[in-house]
């Protein structure tokens, strides 16, 4: 059975992103057709199980659906953060910490995102140059483009710029410190709260000499981006029919739409996906077949 879910539309300060498959339970996403109509996400699990999750990440997540997947139109930039660990936040919060990765579907000329430090600095630094607004001076900028991938592991300062349209896969949590606002009230006009001494401890303050996600392109096979203890992304981009075997992957696979369109087929199932689509396949299916469109399919993809 093929899952299609109601997404989840929030305005905010700095543009819109839409929650397309959530377990966070103040935002559940909810079965939009078929014989599960009605139901969470977390229902489907506590149903299914490891025929939806599979064994592991049932043993290990329990009912809770263990990802978040968001769409996200960047206008205004969104606020320097960070995310705890998962140790750290279950320490200080009892939640889950956010490793998180975005892969950039569309970007406006002279577009650029941050992402990790492009100088050293002690916990010192960082709280005097968060109050007198110079944290910015020491963040890498970076420019991007269509097809441009980033990890962003907990402790990394990071933060989207305007002229971006980015597809993110996360661990279920919504755990953010945010470091760094602009001075700007937030969609109900009062001041957006910071949490820089929290974040002074959670931040990773070392400097990497590169902070991209480096692949391959190649069309009609699956190229692997990201795989971290918490998920791992893949992509397809295809202009010819292709199946995919997942009988030994024992996780459930997302099916998130990049680019273009087409037809998936699974367990005797058809479903369409175009813009904004997303597609749960769960951990019981075997076989996922592709249809692309006229002007191909691109599909990012997420399992654990």
């Amino acid at each position: 059975m093929v899952f299609r879910l109601e997404p989840i539309l929030r305005p905010m300060v700095w543009g819109t992103e839409m929650w397309v498959l959530s377990g966070y339970p103040e935002r559940m996403s909810v079965v939009v057709d078929g014989p599960c109509k009605g139901m969470t996400i977390n229902e489907l699990v506590a149903q299914f199980k490891e025929g939806l999750l599979g064994r592991w990440a049932y043993w290990r997540f329990g009912d809770e659906f263990p990802l978040l997947v968001k769409y996200l139109d960047v206008r205004k930039p969104l606020s320097i953060q960070v995310h705890p660990s998962e140790s750290l936040a279950r320490e200080r919060h009892g939640a889950h910490g956010k490793n998180e990765m975005w892969y950039v579907i569309r970007a406006a000329e002279g577009a650029q995102l941050m992402s990790g430090l492009s100088a050293r600095i002690t916990p010192e630094d960082y709280v005097r140059k968060v109050a007198d607004g110079t944290i910015t001076d020491v963040i890498a900028h970076h420019d991007i483009k269509e097809g441009d991938v980033f990890f962003i592991p907990t402790g990394r300062i990071h933060a989207l710029l305007p002229g971006s349209y980015v597809a993110e896969i996360q661990q279920t949590s919504d755990m953010t410190y945010r470091i760094y606002d602009y001075n700007r009230p937030g969609l109900d006009g009062k001041p957006r709260q910071l949490h820089t001494e929290l974040a002074k401890e959670a931040i990773d303050y070392h400097v990497y000499s590169d902070y991209r996600v480096h692949y391959n392109p190649r069309k009609d096979v699956e190229v692997p981006l990201v795989s971290c203890p918490f998920f791992s992304t893949s992509l397809l981009d295809l202009d010819s029919p292709f199946k995919l075997d997942i009988r030994r992957r024992d996780s459930f696979v997302i099916l998130m739409e990049v680019g273009g369109s087409g037809t998936v087929v699974c367990d005797g199932q058809k479903e369409e996906l175009g813009h904004n689509g997303c597609l749960l396949i769960p951990a019981s299916s075997e076989e996922i077949e592709f249809f692309p469109g006229p002007d191909g399919l691109k599909l990012l993809l997420g399992q654990l």
